[in-house]
C-alpha cells in the first residue's frame, strides 16, 4: 500500500494506521540490541531539503579565486581558528555546544537518490535518476526517525517519529513555490510497516489546523468525543484477539487520545504555553516554530523529530540553482541562524543538550564554481554537518575540504556513519537487526566517529 497523500479526517487517519510510531507493538519481532542507555534520549533532525553550500556556511575557502569562495566573509568562532559564515553571527558564538563534519561525501550528486540514501542509510536501486519521483514504497527502507520509533519508547500517547512536515516534492506557480502532495521515497517507515510511519505536521506549527485529522469536528465536542470512544470499546469487547485488531485498537486510542485532549497528549503539539520571548527568540516564522516544537517533543520524550525544511520564496528551498547569494543572504542563513541557535541554546539552559541529539544535514553540498545564474549546482562529494548534544562533543572541527571545498582530504565521513553514531549515542547496536521477517538487516553501514563521542 503506498502512503496517504492527504488524511483529511479520523477514518482516513485509522484506516492507514495514522503513522504513529507506537512503542509497544503488540508482536513485532526482531528488535535491535539497546547495548547500553546511550546519553541521547530524542533526536531533533534538521534537514535542510535540497543542499546547503558547504562555501557559503561552514566550510568557507576565502582563499579560492572569486568565482568559487563567492561573496561572503568568514568571522571568528569561540573556538580558536574556526570560522564560519558571516551570517552566522548567533552560532559563531556557541561553537563549544556543536561539532562541524567538513567531509561528508558520497559520488552521486542527484536529488532523490541522495534524499533516499542520507534518511535511510541504503541507495536506491536506480541511483542515476534525478527525477526518480516514486511515492514510498512498503519494500523500502526506513526512515532513521522510524528506526528510533521502532526500537526505543515513546511517552504514552504520543508517536515516536514526528516529521514537521512530511517529506514531499514543491513545483513553481507563477513564480512563487507552493507545496505538491507528492510524497518522496525516505521519509517514512518502509518494511518496518505503517504503524513506524511519522505523524505528520504539514500545516503551521502549533495552530488547529497543523494536523488536520487531529483536529475535532466543530459539532463534535470532548465529551461526545469520549462518549463515542467508550461504545467502541463496548461494541469491541470480545472480537478477534489478533495482532493486526491490537495494533489497531491501540492506534485508534492513540488517536483519540491526541484528538481530544486539552490538556493531554495534544497539549504538546501546541504552543500556547510558550513565552512571547521563547517565540521571538526562536522566530516569527514556520521554520521557527517547527523548532520550537521540535524541541517541545523532544522534552516530553519523542525519539525522532525530523524538521524536513524546504519552504523558502526565492528558491525552492536549499536547491539554490540560481540567485543563491541573494536566497542565502536574505532568507535562509538569517533564519538558520536564529532558529537554530535557539534551538540549542534552549536546550542547554533547560539541561536537555545533553540528552538530546541535534542533526543539521541536506542530501548534499554544492558546487564549489558559481554558474552563470550566480547559482551553485548539485555536489554530493562534500558537505558540511552539524552535530550538537546527545553525547557529541562541542567545539570540534572533523575532516577537511581541499581548498575549494570540493573533496575531503582528511578523515571521510560517509552519510551512513552519521547515521551509526546517531544510533550509538541513542544506545542502540548499529550493526545488528532484523526485520519483520527476521532477515538479518544492520541498523546501518557506516561506523561511529568515535572522536566525536
Amino acid at each position: 500500500m503506498l502512503f496517504p497523500s492527504g488524511l483529511c479526517d479520523r477514518r482516513d487517519f485509522l484506516r492507514v494506521g495514522g503513522g504513529l510510531a507506537l512503542a509497544a507493538t503488540g508482536g513485532l519481532q526482531g528488535r535491535a540490541a539497546v547495548v547500553s542507555r546511550g546519553r541521547a534520549k530524542a533526536c531533533i533532525l534538521v534537514y535542510l531539503l535540497g543542499g546547503p553550500p558547504q562555501l557559503d556556511t561552514f566550510d568557507l575557502k576565502p582563499n579560492a579565486p572569486s568565482e568559487i569562495r563567492g561573496p561572503f566573509r568568514p568571522i571568528a568562532t569561540r573556538e580558536p581558528g574556526v570560522h564560519i559564515c558571516e551570517h552566522f553571527p548567533l552560532l559563531a558564538g556557541m561553537t563549544d555546544r556543536y561539532a562541524l563534519v567538513r567531509s561528508v561525501s558520497y559520488p552521486n550528486h542527484n536529488h532523490t537518490p541522495m534524499i533516499y540514501y542520507t534518511l535511510t542509510g541504503r541507495m536506491v536501486a536506480r541511483p542515476n535518476e534525478d527525477n526518480d519521483v516514486r511515492p514510498p514504497q512498503r519494500g523500502d527502507y526506513p526512515h532513521v526517525g522510524s528506526v528510533l520509533a521502532r526500537h526505543l519508547p515513546a511517552p504514552h500517547g504520543l508517536p515516536g517519529y514526528v516529521a514537521v512536515p512530511e517529506l514531499a516534492t514543491r513545483s513553481s506557480l507563477s513564480g512563487q513555490f507552493r507545496r505538491v502532495r507528492q510524497l518522496l521515497r525516505g521519509g517514512a517507515a518502509g518494511f518496518l510497516g505503517p504503524v513506524f510511519d511519522p505523524l505528520s505536521v504539514n500545516g503551521d506549527p502549533g495552530t488547529r489546523d497543523a494536523i488536520p485529522a487531529l483536529a475535532l469536528p466543530r459539532d463534535v465536542n470532548e465529551i461526545r468525543l469520549d462518549q463515542r470512544a467508550a461504545l467502541l470499546s463496548v461494541l469491541e469487547q470480545g472480537g478477534p484477539a489478533s495482532q493486526a485488531t491490537h495494533m489497531h485498537r491501540t492506534l485508534r486510542q492513540q488517536a483519540v487520545t491526541l484528538t481530544g485532549a486539552s490538556g493531554g497528549a495534544a497539549a504538546f503539539f501546541s504552543l500556547d504555553g510558550e513565552s512571547m520571548a521563547v517565540r521571538e527568540r526562536y522566530g516569527r516564522n514556520r521554520f521557527g516554530r517547527a523548532m520550537l516544537l521540535a524541541r517541545r517533543l523532544a522534552e516530553t520524550g519523542v525519539p525522532m523529530t525530523a524538521i524536513h525544511f524546504n519552504e523558502m520564496t526565492i528558491c525552492d528551498g536549499w536547491d539554490t540553482h540560481g540567485k543563491n547569494f541573494e536566497a542565502l543572504q536574505s532568507e535562509l542563513l538569517p533564519m538558520v541562524d536564529q532558529s537554530l541557535s535557539a534551538l540549542i541554546e534552549d536546550l542547554h539552559q533547560r539541561g536537555l543538550l545533553d540528552e538530546t541529539m541535534v542533526i543539521v544535514m541536506g542530501e548534499f553540498g554544492r558546487t564549489p564554481r558559481i554558474n552563470g545564474d550566480a547559482g551553485r549546482d548539485h555536489w554530493g562529494s562534500c558537505q558540511s554537518v552539524l552535530l550538537a548534544g546527545g553525547g557529541i562533543r562541542g567545539g570540534m572541527v572533523y575532516g577537511a575540504s581541499d581548498r575549494i571545498a570540493a573533496y575531503p582530504i582528511d578523515n571521510p565521513v560517509d552519510p551512513v556513519d552519521i547515521h551509526a553514531t546517531l544510533y550509538h549515542c541513542m544506545g542502540l547496536d548499529h550493526e545488528h537487526m532484523n526485520d519483520q521477517l527476521q532477515r538479518p538487516q544492520p541498523l546501518s553501514t557506516g561506523r561511529v566517529i568515535s572522536a566525536l563521542v
